[in-house]
């Protein structure tokens, strides 16, 4: 008992430090990640849009954002345009479409996986039709969720531009947007209203937007 009782002790008193130097070394790497980042985006020629803030600060506080609980990021990129108007439009529709296009895969997934094998009949074609117009209506609702963090911009050799966004999106928005997208999407598909029960618990899952 008294062995044990020392080992309790050493093992508490050791947690603290152990929590230190975890804290630290994750304090470097997030140094490190910072500077990378930084160093690739100037050698790629990108520049900063739309602030007045630098480059450096706007990485930075992009980061500080990321470290919130829930918080994704997404990117949006926009290719040969010429007016910034449309360059910022093109990139928010660009990372709407690609968050739209991972939902709508890991739900894809997640019913082929748990649910199409206990179901009756030859459901593909009118799960199709469910996926298709759930990710349309995905799309549509995590356009009023997703915010602009900072944008990059490069100039092109024949006077287009190049623009990158970088978005956070948090998660329970996210998944607040993807369950209104379910219920109208629902709404049309006699399949899903089936399995209402186990697809919307398959809606609620989060997932990383930086894909799998």
């Amino acid at each position: 008992m008294k062995k044990f009782l020392v080992f309790f002790l050493a093992i508490l008193f050791a947690m603290p430090v152990m929590v230190q130097a975890q804290n630290k070394e994750l304090e470097k790497q997030l140094k490190k990640e910072y500077k990378q980042k930084l160093k690739q985006l100037k050698k790629e020629g990108w520049q900063i849009y739309g602030t007045s803030r630098s480059l450096e600060v706007s990485l930075l506080l992009h980061y500080q954002k990321l470290n919130n609980d829930g918080a994704h990021e997404l990117l949006g990129t926009a290719s040969n345009c010429v007016s910034m108007n449309v360059c910022r439009q093109m990139a928010l529709q660009n990372a709407c479409v690609y968050y739209a296009s991972l939902a709508g895969s890991k739900l894809k997934g997640r019913i082929v996986s748990d649910l199409a094998a206990n179901a009756s009949g030859d459901l593909s074609a009118e799960f199709d039709k469910f996926y298709a117009a759930y990710e349309r209506l995905v799309e549509k609702e995590i356009k009023g969720e997703i915010q602009a963090s900072f944008s990059l911009l490069k100039k092109n050799a024949n006077g287009s531009n190049e623009l990158q966004t970088f978005f956070v999106i948090n998660e329970d928005a996210a998944t607040k947007a993807r369950i209104r997208a379910w219920e109208n999407a629902a709404r049309e598909s006699e399949v899903a209203q089936k399995y209402a029960k186990e697809v919307s618990d398959f809606i609620k899952e989060g997932f990383d937007t930086a894909g799998e």
